[in-house]
């Protein structure tokens, strides 16, 4: 059943291009099968290859084959070498970017004798498919997956196998909670946050500084409201069919420094990167400036993992600065590492701020599209006018967006001092439970415009 509509989910959404998700899951689960099978290391590493080149080769053309036409082309009009090429028009499908990862993910644990592959294609399949995180994560590993899949498969001595899902009244309150709160986050703060940020990114020539950290800031919350809000429902709808997805975010605008940004923010990419790249890359046991490559590079190819266009480029080489200086810094001056300044209540602040500030600007390269808005837009972000009327125009005549953000500041607060605020409202009594869904579904009702907004990962 649950296969069933996953599929149904998938091909809804994407029609025909469910023919490359049945490749991928076809190719790896066989792959990983002989794989597991052969006595040779050559033709283990030959396997593992056919599986990553097919796999990332599909990504890779969907994905940015046009953008490498592009720039061939324009390379042509510089050198004037008279020839240019057609543009394929290819659609990205749906979910590609993370499915091709959690399939990666299991060819790669079978070749280093971490999972033993599973004998049933039913099994595999519905671990690629599963509906709740498919289109846009969390990433999910097959280790972690496929024992919670078999701990609910029951066989029978008509040698039969049926797959048994089990709804908990625990898991079923705490997973609606958990997706309450998700489209919350989309519904209530992101989409309507979003006019607001649209308008001054449409043209932001002129506008003053102000002005562009009142943008980069709600585009940061924009961001992590629609994001996170998608990540919520897919675990909560998971966790109500009894299914345990990882957390995708934990209170990243509470980050003390750029590397605690990073086990914060998108987790489930950045420690598929980690296991899959960045450790056979070597890690921090190569030296000091291959772990400053290492860091660099990792972080690039994550960045430029989200599109194919120049600013996910910068918006890779940006974060992968933010990793690697650092670094490199703390390596160079050893009495930063757990300074007692950073550990008291004015250095967390200031660790705090700063961080803030690093990522919101990145964000900026994210969402600004035009590359003369771009450069004026990160110009006033960083040189600061002082100027400050025409902000206050724009938020005038913004009240509900700004009303926004700051009762999401004030939420985020009391939802970081509180600890697991989410647990906390699923074990309250029955009655108080309902008056919280309730109150949820008509802010949502009250601020519904009928123009919602697709979330934000889906072009990904």
């Amino acid at each position: 059943m649950l296969l069933l509509a996953s599929f149904f989910f998938f091909y809804y959404s994407s029609n025909y291009l469910i023919l490359l998700l049945l490749f991928s899951t076809l190719l790896d689960f066989y792959v990983a099968q002989e794989i597991w099978k052969s006595k040779s290391i050559r033709k283990k590493k030959a396997l593992l290859i056919t599986s990553l080149s097919a796999n990332l080769g599909l990504l890779g053309f969907f994905k940015y084959a046009d953008f490498a036409i592009l720039q061939f082309n324009l390379l042509g009009q510089t050198f004037d070498l008279g020839a240019e090429f057609s543009y394929l028009g290819l659609v990205l499908p749906i979910g590609i970017s993370f499915y091709t990862f959690q399939t990666i993910s299991y060819t790669v644990d079978v070749y280093r004798g971490q999972l033993t592959p599973t004998k049933s294609l039913s099994e595999f399949t519905l671990f690629v498919t599963f509906f709740p995180q498919l289109v846009a994560g969390p990433i999910v590993k097959a280790r972690d997956f496929l024992p919670q899949l078999r701990e609910r498969t029951e066989n029978f001595k008509a040698k039969f196998k049926l797959r048994k899902i089990t709804i908990e009244s625990a898991n079923l309150k705490l997973g609606v909670t958990i997706m309450a709160i998700g489209f919350f986050k989309k519904m209530f703060f992101a989409d309507n946050i979003a006019p607001l940020v649209d308008s001054i990114y449409a043209n932001p020539i002129g506008a003053e500084s102000a002005t562009i950290w009142l943008a980069a800031i709600g585009f940061g919350i924009q961001l992590y409201c629609d994001f996170s809000g998608y990540s919520d429902i897919a675990i909560g709808a998971a966790l109500v069919l009894g299914f345990k997805l990882p957390l995708n975010f934990r209170q990243p605008f509470f980050s003390t420094s750029t590397q605690d940004f990073r086990r914060r923010w998108h987790v489930s990419l950045f420690s598929w990167f980690k296991s899959y790249l960045y450790i056979p890359l070597g890690g921090n046991r190569v030296g000091k400036k291959r772990t400053f490559f290492n860091l660099w590079i990792v972080m690039f190819l994550a960045g430029f993992w989200h599109g194919a266009s120049w600013n996910f480029v910068i918006y890779g080489a940006l974060h992968g600065a933010y990793l690697a200086i650092p670094y490199a810094i703390r390596e160079k001056f050893p009495i930063l590492k757990g300074h007692s300044f950073f550990k008291s209540k004015v250095g967390i602040i200031l660790s705090i701020l700063v961080t803030n500030y690093l990522f919101f600007f990145s964000w900026i390269v994210f969402r600004v599209r035009d590359f003369d808005h771009l450069v004026y837009s990160m110009q006033k972000y960083i040189i600061l006018d002082f100027a400050y009327e025409k902000t206050l125009e724009i938020m005038s005549l913004n009240k509900l967006p700004i009303l926004l953000i700051v009762i999401f500041i004030v939420l985020n607060i009391i939802s970081y001092k509180s600890g697991n605020l989410r647990e906390r409202i699923a074990s309250i009594t029955l009655g108080y439970w309902f008056i919280f869904l309730l109150s949820i579904v008509f802010a949502i009702i009250i601020m519904y415009d009928a123009n919602p907004q697709q979330f934000i990962y889906f072009q990904f």
